[in-house]
C-alpha cells in the first residue's frame, strides 16, 4: 500500500466514499482529501473525514500552489471534476486544467495516478444512432449495430470516439490523452476507469447528475418529477453503479496498481443493473410507498443520449471484478441514508 494518497475531489460524493473505504482497508496510511467545496452538500463530508482520520485540505485543482502538498503522495486518486453534462466550455478550468496541474506534480513526485472517467466520453450523436427497440417500459439495444464496440450488452471500449460529446465528456476524454501523453514522455503511470452512472449514500442528486439519487429524493420528500425528452415517455435507459463496487475495484487496483498500469476500462453496472426512468419510478414508489406526479416533457434535453448501458465484461475477464450490489439495494441504500441523515441533508436537497 502507498503510504500517502492525495483524493482531489475528496469531499464530494465519490472522492469521500472512496477515501473512507480506503481508510478501512489501510489504517495505517496518510490520506489527504483535497476540495473547494464548490458542490453544495460536499460540507457535510467534512465530519465523516474527519472521524475517520482522513486530512482535509481546502484547495483547489485549477491552482498549482494548492496541489502542491506536503508531504508527497505516492498515488493521486482524481476524483475531481464539475460533472455535469449541461456544462458550458467552464468545465475546461475545472477538468482538464485541473487534470494537467495533478500531472505536473505527479510527475515531480513520481507519482501514480488513479483516474475516474466517465462513460461520457463516448459521443452521443453515435449513441443515438445506435439501434434499439421500444418495450412498454424501456429502450433496448439491438444485438446489430452500425458500429464496432456496441451490441446488446452495452457499449464496449472499442466504439468510435470521433463526435460530439458534451463538454464536460470532451474534457474527461482530454485528460485521458494528456495521461498518455505523459506516460510516454516522463514514464508515467496510469489507471483509468470510465465509470457509468454511479450512486449510492450521500450523493445530493440533482436534475444535471446523479439521477439514481434525484429520483429517490423525490419520492422521498415528495417532489415533482419529469420526464424530460424522447417524447416524454420515460423510457430512456441507463446502468447503475454502486459507489461501494466501485470501491471494490479501486482497492483492488490500488493494491496491485502493476497488474492494470495503463490499462483504460469501461466500469459499470451492465444490462443487469440498467433501467429506465420508468422502471426507477416503480422501484422508488414501491420503496417508499409513496407516488408523485411526474410530467412528461416531449422536448429532448442537450447532450442526452436514448440508452447508454456498460459493457464491462473486459474488466471482469481482466480482473474478475463485477458489481455485486442490484438495483434494489442501490435504491434501497438511498432510502435508508434518507431516512438516518434526514435532519442534515434536507436543507441541502430541498434548497
Amino acid at each position: 500500500m502507498y503510504e500517502h494518497v492525495l483524493i482531489t475531489g475528496g469531499a464530494g460524493f465519490v472522492g469521500s466514499s472512496l477515501a473512507l473505504r480506503l481508510r478501512a482497508a489501510f489504517p495505517d496510511a496518510r490520506l489527504t482529501a483535497l476540495d473547494n467545496l464548490s458542490r453544495r452538500g460536499s460540507e457535510l463530508n467534512l465530519p465523516r473525514l474527519a472521524a475517520a482520520g482522513v486530512r482535509f485540505v481546502h484547495g483547489d485543482v485549477r491552482l498549482p500552489a494548492d496541489v502542491a502538498i506536503d508531504p508527497p503522495p505516492g498515488l493521486i486518486l482524481d476524483c475531481a471534476a464539475d460533472p455535469s453534462v449541461l456544462v458550458s466550455a467552464s468545465a475546461i478550468g475545472g477538468n482538464l486544467l485541473g487534470t494537467y496541474h495533478c500531472l505536473e506534480q505527479a510527475v515531480r513526485w513520481r507519482a501514480d495516478v488513479l483516474f475516474l472517467s466517465t462513460s461520457r466520453v463516448y459521443p452521443m450523436g453515435l449513441l443515438n444512432q445506435l439501434r434499439f427497440t421500444a418495450s412498454e417500459t424501456r429502450f433496448s439495444l439491438a444485438a446489430d449495430q452500425p458500429w464496432p464496440g456496441a451490441s446488446a450488452e452495452g457499449i464496449a471500449e472499442d466504439f468510435p470516439l470521433h463526435g460530439a460529446r458534451s463538454f464536460y465528456g470532451m474534457t474527461k476524454l482530454a485528460s485521458e490523452m494528456l495521461l498518455e501523453e505523459y506516460a510516454a514522455a516522463h514514464g508515467l503511470r496510469y489507471i483509468i476507469n470510465r465509470c457509468s452512472v454511479i450512486a449510492g449514500p450521500w450523493q445530493m442528486g440533482k436534475i444535471d447528475q446523479g439521477v439514481a439519487a434525484l429520483w429517490m429524493i423525490a419520492h422521498y420528500f415528495r417532489r415533482p418529477l419529469s420526464y424530460i425528452g424522447f417524447g416524454g415517455s420515460g423510457k430512456q435507459v441507463r446502468d447503475l453503479l454502486h459507489v461501494d463496487d466501485l470501491a471494490d475495484l479501486v482497492l483492488a487496483q490500488v493494491r496491485h496498481f502493476d497488474s492494470y498500469a495503463g490499462q483504460c476500462s469501461n466500469v459499470g453496472g451492465g444490462v443487469g443493473n440498467s433501467l429506465s426512468l420508468l422502471e426507477a419510478t416503480a422501484l422508488c414508489r414501491e420503496i417508499t410507498g409513496n407516488t408523485i406526479p411526474i410530467d412528461p416533457v416531449a422536448g429532448d434535453r442537450p447532450n442526452d443520449v436514448r440508452v447508454y448501458i456498460t459493457d464491462a465484461r473486459r474488466i471482469g475477464e481482466r480482473a474478475g471484478w463485477r458489481p455485486r450490489r442490484d438495483l434494489r439495494q442501490i435504491f434501497a441504500d438511498l432510502y435508508e441514508w434518507l431516512r438516518a441523515e434526514e435532519g442534515r441533508v434536507a436543507p441541502v436537497l430541498l434548497s
